[in-house]
């Protein structure tokens, strides 16, 4: 029994990773009926989780190390666009994954530019002051959002978002534009960033944003940022990334 656990367990190479009933079948040679009965059981202890777009791993082997090497694969697989992007806008770029209410920066880049950016690797900031934040938070259910947060909302300058409602109708003007936040002035006064998320099957496994001075011609490095996205996508999922506006209006 544990051989035939442990061939199907070694199938999950990555957190990302999702398999369907039949693959997992034909990939560990094992009888349907048996494969149906394992991946069961270890659904019911946690080891795995049953989507609609197939089991992934659970929140039990997730535990056990398997959210840090869902970040280092997220990181290999970003690092040569996030260095492409930031030759080619000259600025800053960020990578980051939501954790509650805040982002954790897994990777930053930009040469001499970026010692003028107050971020770095390992660090947080509030995701709904943040391009990189708000771009994830756009791609949850209005549900998630108002469970995340309590009003008050901090705000962080002036330009910040402060109150519940205002976050839902930003977020709806970010799936509008296809995903693409914009933030002048909302984490720091004389920064802005344009971001976009990267969505799996089950929606934001992180962000990549470009950052720079306040006044910088965002709008014109956006497709770049796009078709950076683009392509992280596809190394990671075998798909290129989703644009559409999947996730309910929220109300208010």
């Amino acid at each position: 029994m544990m051989e035939r656990v442990t061939l199907i367990m070694e199938l999950f190479e990555r957190p990302q990773t999702h398999l369907t009933l039949e693959t997992v079948s034909r990939r560990t040679h094992l009888p349907r009926s048996t494969t149906h009965r394992i991946l069961d059981q270890l659904v019911r202890l946690d080891w795995l989780q049953h989507t609609v777009a197939g089991y992934r791993l659970g929140p039990r082997a997730l535990g056990l190390g398997g959210r840090e090497i869902g970040h280092s694969a997220l990181r290999a697989a970003a690092a040569p666009q996030l260095l492409d992007l930031a030759v080619r806008t000259k600025m800053v770029v960020h990578l980051a994954v939501l954790d509650g209410p805040e982002i954790y920066y897994l990777d930053k880049v930009g040469g001499r530019a970026a010692v003028d950016i107050p971020s770095r690797v390992g660090g947080r900031a509030v995701a709904h002051c943040t391009g990189l934040g708000k771009a994830m938070l756009a791609w949850l259910s209005p549900e998630e959002i108002d469970a995340r947060y309590e009003q008050p909302i901090e705000q962080r300058t002036t330009h910040s978002i402060g109150r519940l409602d205002h976050l839902h109708r930003e977020l709806r003007t970010i799936r509008r534009r296809g995903g693409l936040a914009i933030d002048r002035g909302e984490c720091f006064p004389d920064l802005g960033c344009v971001g976009l998320a990267l969505r799996g099957p089950e929606g934001p496994v992180g962000a990549i944003s470009v950052v720079g001075d306040g006044s910088s011609p965002l709008e014109l490095v956006a497709p770049l940022v796009v078709k950076a996205v683009r392509t992280v996508s596809e190394e990671l999922f075998g798909t290129p990334q989703p644009y559409r506006r999947d996730i309910p209006d929220a109300v208010g």
